[in-house]
């Protein structure tokens, strides 16, 4: 038999959920064949056969979770004959749990801080999930472990309608809407907004259209001249590009963009690494590269990890204005919309330009008013003369 484990899916994750058995117990697959989905914080992620064979045992169910290098299945190896019957008869009896960690075991990040704090994880009070100690528990112990409050009674499910359908949030879900929560509740976050005339960019588009695409193989879109805008002004100023650690503030020199992409199973933020340094092909290619690994469900934790400023387009589904929510531990996101012929007042004449919305959204823990218009209007300028930016002056 060979033995199916939960490989290592990236750095800092220490368990998985099972999301989906493509293959059941006494099927046949073929090597590289897809057999069980694998869903994390950030992504989901397929688990081929590693060798031709039939699908002996499945050890956890749909639905639960795993650590890594837990085993969940067993493949008996052989090579499959076209309309050859399964040589393994099919298990009848419902898998077998996986052994858990004790509900006070702390989380591997939650360790540390109680071996560097001192304290005694026995008397501290889990939060996570099955009781598990968090990190942001240990962090707190120190002043509330003696007066821990005893956790509130799980709420019962209500019960559904004839016209309802009750579906259990995916892992990627349940991540998403957690972080997004934690964000309102840990930083200060407000928005500033402005507008940006983008006249010259959609001509420089339009004059250079068929050349770009011949020279480079790729569209010239407004991505990669936004990303090129919020890498110039996040160098003229840093505490955009900065995030809070504790009591510190960590100044990040190197502009590695997150970039909003939205999928079937929901948003994801995969990274643009050192934007800063690429051509707008270099970016292009880039962003399109990790949009198609993010619609086939190939973006690994990697792809999603250590962004230093996030932009969001919700430009594409029609969006005018909005206020776009955080992405921790940074401390700004740039919110793109929907660009509209609107009537602007230019040299004292009204004239119809194509104008989008901009809003930047922070943290003022870190980022002062001043810091954060200034950041705004910078990109503004760049935007609405593109030759300046492209020529870094």
């Amino acid at each position: 038999m060979i033995d199916i484990k939960v490989p290592n899916v990236g750095e800092s994750v220490a368990e998985v959920t099972i999301a989906v058995w493509m293959k059941q117990v006494g099927d046949t697959v073929k090597k590289d064949e897809p057999i069980v989905e694998l869903e994390t914080d950030k992504a989901a992620q397929e688990l081929v056969a590693p060798e031709d064979g039939v699908l002996a045992e499945i050890l956890v169910a749909e639905g639960e979770n795993a650590e890594i290098g837990v085993l969940i299945a067993r493949l008996k190896p052989g090579k499959i004959e076209a309309g050859a019957a399964p040589a393994v008869k099919a298990e009848t009896e419902a898998p077998k749990p996986v052994a858990t960690k004790s509900a006070k075991e702390p989380m591997p990040s939650a360790k540390r801080v109680i071996a560097e704090k001192g304290l005694d994880a026995s008397s501290i009070t889990g939060t996570g999930k099955d009781g598990r100690i968090t990190k942001g528990d240990a962090l707190t112990a120190k002043t509330s472990v003696k007066f821990a409050p005893k956790p509130a009674a799980p709420l019962k499910p209500r019960e559904t309608g004839p016209r309802e359908e009750r579906v259990r949030m995916s892992r990627l879900r349940q991540t998403i809407a957690r972080r997004l929560k934690d964000a309102q509740n840990t930083a200060a976050m407000l928005t500033t907004y402005n507008e940006a005339d983008m006249s010259e960019i959609m001509e420089m588009r339009k004059k250079y259209k068929q050349v770009f695409i011949d020279k480079h193989g790729v569209k010239l879109g407004f991505m990669s001249f936004f990303i090129k805008a919020c890498c110039t002004a996040l160098k003229d100023v840093p505490t955009v590009n900065a995030e809070i650690d504790g009591t510190d503030i960590i100044y990040k020199n190197f502009y590695d963009i997150s970039v909003a992409v939205g999928t079937d199973k929901g948003l994801v933020v995969p990274v643009l690494r050192d934007a800063d340094q690429l051509s707008l092909a270099g970016i292009e290619k880039g962003i399109g590269a990790l949009a198609k690994k993010a619609r086939d469900g190939d973006l690994s934790m990697d792809d999603m990890s250590g962004g230093t400023f996030t932009i969001s387009n919700g430009g594409v589904y029609g969006s005018l204005m909005s206020s776009p929510i955080l992405n921790p531990p940074q401390s700004g996101i740039l919110g793109m919309h929907k660009i509209e012929k609107r009537a602007v007042v230019i040299d004292d004449e009204i004239v119809i330009r194509p104008m989008m919305y901009l809003a930047l959204s922070y943290d003022h823990r870190v980022i002062d008013g001043k810091g954060a218009v200034t950041f705004l209007v910078r990109v503004k300028e760049c935007l609405e003369d593109p030759e300046r930016m492209l020529l870094d002056l």
